[in-house]
């Protein structure tokens, strides 16, 4: 492989709903923790809207913001205007790619495996994202059910066939 690992990691209602308002439409404590445990010690590539609402730069982890806007900047933040950018600043380095719907978009074809926490249920939102587990292009490797969490969700690792 001429590039590093390629990992979506996102959270996902059965309805598709990715976000609502600018941030997650559920607070599931689990969910953040494998997030950060995920990503740590990757690149983690993302739209500016996903940047702007983190509550800070994430410690541990470089932060690569694809933007098509050429003036836009932000302190811990390296800019890219293409995938093609992205994946060269991230170097030898794995990537997540964290969001939002346009970038899970741009790099789902570029993309090695998805850690999906999949919602239950579906939820109220503004922004959506299609299905990812399209038979004869992913296999379910690894999942880990919570049906008492509220709300209540799974764990899914999906590599590309």
């Amino acid at each position: 492989m001429d590039r590093p690992p390629v990992t979506i990691v996102v959270a996902r209602a059965k309805n598709g709903v990715i976000g609502r308002g600018g941030s997650l439409p559920w607070h599931i404590p689990a969910d953040l923790k494998r997030f950060k445990a995920l990503t740590m010690g990757s690149v983690m590539v993302m739209g500016r809207k996903t940047f702007e609402s983190l509550p800070r730069l994430l410690p541990g982890r470089r932060h690569v913001v694809l933007t098509s806007d050429r003036d836009w900047r932000a302190e811990g933040a390296e800019v890219a205007h293409d995938p093609g950018k992205a994946l060269r600043l991230a170097g030898d380095e794995p990537v997540s790619v964290i969001g939002g719907a346009d970038i899970f978009a741009l790099f789902m074809p570029l993309a090695d495996r998805i850690e999906l926490t999949e919602i239950l249920e579906d939820v109220d939102g503004d922004t959506a994202m299609a299905d990812p587990c399209r038979p004869g292009e992913w296999r379910e490797t690894w999942s880990e059910d919570h049906p008492d969490g509220h709300p209540p969700f799974r764990f899914v690792t999906l590599d590309r066939l």
